[in-house]
Formats: C-alpha cells, sequence, structure tokens
C-alpha cells in the first residue's frame, strides 16, 4: 500500500509540475529562459517525490557539444533536464509531439523530433543536427532510441555520431542510473529510490577516424559506468533477444558479423 500511495503521489506531482511550467512556459519570452525554467520544474518535481537528481563525473565542456545518454524509462528526459544546463536542445522521437500537455512543453523549450521510420526524416534531422553544431548549438539526445524491460545497452543510432564528428563537436557520454527501477517500462507507477547521473570524459571527435569510431568509443565509455549488459554483444554470443532488438541489431550491423570484423 505504501508503494501505491508513493506512486500515485508522484503522479500528482508530476502532473502539478507540468501543469505550472506549461503556463510558465507560455507566457515566458526567450528560449533560454523557458529552458531555465523547466530547469527548475523538474528540481522540485524530483526533490517534491524525495530522489533530488545526484550529478558526478567531468565537467561538461563550455563550448557547444553532444551529450549522449542511455535510455531505460520515460524519467530520463525529465532526469536530464535537471541535471544538464538550460543550453541544451533535445532529441527527442516524433510521437512525444503529439502527446498533451508534453508535446507543447517540448515544443516551447525547442526541442528537435525526429521521426524513427521514415529514412529520409532521420537523415534531413541529421543534416538539422549538423546546422545546429555549426551554429555552436549543445545537444542531448538518446542514441538508442527506445527502451524496454530488458536490462542493458542497446544498438546505437549513428546519426548523432555522424554529426558531432563531421561538426568537430566533443562527445559527452552520460549515465543516467536508478529510472529503470524507478519506473520501469510496463509499469504504471513509479518506485521510491535514488537517481544518478554520471559525466563520462568528453570524446574529442577529431580524435577518432570516423563517427562510427567515435561510436563504438561513446559506448565503451558508457558500459563502463552503467552496470548492464552490452546488448550487442549479448546477441552476438548466442543469448536470446527479443524481435525489435534482433532488428536493431541488423540495422546497425547489416552484416551480421561480429562488430570487431565488421569493421
Amino acid at each position: 500500500m505504501s508503494r501505491v500511495a508513493y506512486g500515485l503521489y508522484a503522479w500528482l506531482s508530476v502532473v502539478l509540475c507540468a501543469s505550472v511550467l506549461a503556463l510558465v512556459l507560455a507566457v515566458l519570452p526567450g528560449v533560454e529562459r523557458r529552458r531555465r525554467a523547466a530547469r527548475c520544474a523538474a528540481r522540485v518535481f524530483f526533490r517534491s517525490i524525495g530522489s533530488p537528481v545526484s550529478v558526478s563525473g567531468s565537467p561538461l565542456p563550455n563550448e557547444a557539444c553532444v551529450v549522449v545518454a542511455n535510455h531505460s524509462s520515460y524519467l530520463d528526459g525529465i532526469i536530464l533536464t535537471a541535471a544538464l544546463p538550460p543550453r541544451f536542445t533535445f532529441l527527442i522521437k516524433s510521437e512525444m509531439a503529439d502527446v498533451p500537455l508534453a508535446g507543447f512543453i517540448l515544443k516551447r523549450l525547442a526541442s528537435k523530433f525526429v521521426d524513427r521510420a521514415d529514412a529520409k526524416n532521420r537523415r534531413q534531422t541529421a543534416r538539422d543536427l549538423v546546422a545546429s553544431a555549426t551554429n555552436g548549438d549543445a545537444l542531448a539526445l538518446f542514441p538508442e532510441g527506445t527502451f524496454d524491460a530488458r536490462p542493458g545497452l542497446k544498438p546505437f543510432k549513428s546519426g548523432a555520431f555522424g554529426a558531432a564528428w563531421r561538426g568537430e563537436l566533443p562527445v559527452v557520454p552520460v549515465v543516467i542510473k536508478g529510472a529503470r527501477a524507478k519506473l520501469p517500462s510496463g509499469a504504471f507507477l513509479p518506485r521510491p529510490g535514488p537517481l544518478h547521473v554520471h559525466v563520462c570524459v568528453p570524446l574529442a571527435s577529431g580524435r577518432f577516424r570516423s563517427a562510427k569510431d567515435l561510436m563504438h568509443a561513446t559506448r565503451a565509455a558508457m558500459l563502463e559506468h552503467l552496470g548492464e549488459p552490452d546488448l550487442i554483444r549479448t546477441a552476438v554470443d548466442g543469448d536470446e533477444e527479443s524481435p525489435r532488438d534482433a532488428d536493431e541489431r541488423r540495422q546497425e550491423n547489416p552484416s551480421g558479423l561480429p562488430a570487431h570484423i565488421a569493421e
């Protein structure tokens, strides 16, 4: 009963914080001011439910960069909003644009949306990311693109790494811990528990021969601190994988060969 009460209280808190934030964003001028308001609202929400987001690791670069984080819960975007400076633009799946309240908030924060099922849209989004990088925009995204109940790091979508590599932007691997336990895939009620964000050492894109090498280095840095399995390696080693995992793996590595051979 206590967990149910906590979960209902958490939902009440997020609805109240989001509603107040939406009203503020509707009238507040300037994207940076609106992002500061969103950061404040996210921090108030997590404190109100007894799970303030702690941050450790390396400092973020002062210049434009690309933050990439693991994705395990619907809370991840709010967690990054609380943890990151307000200068970051989030890359969000297009379905979120139509979600009541959340879609309005994301649009007012100048988030970028991508249609994961449309290859043309993905290519255009990648070009937009290059333009944003050239203009000095700092980006935050989840390269796995999706999440489910299975623990582990899924295959990455490569578009953002290409943008970072071509724009010579540093890539900052970020590991979110506690979100999967707090609101697992398929669960309705959040659970008590701590939330932590670890910022890994930024990777200089110019040190890598290709965007693919940059992506692999980012993945390795995240796995070092994540404490969950590498689902690409698990699949290659012969363990069971879901159909969605298999489809993503085939897109990432069409040859079907182990990563070290396919490269």
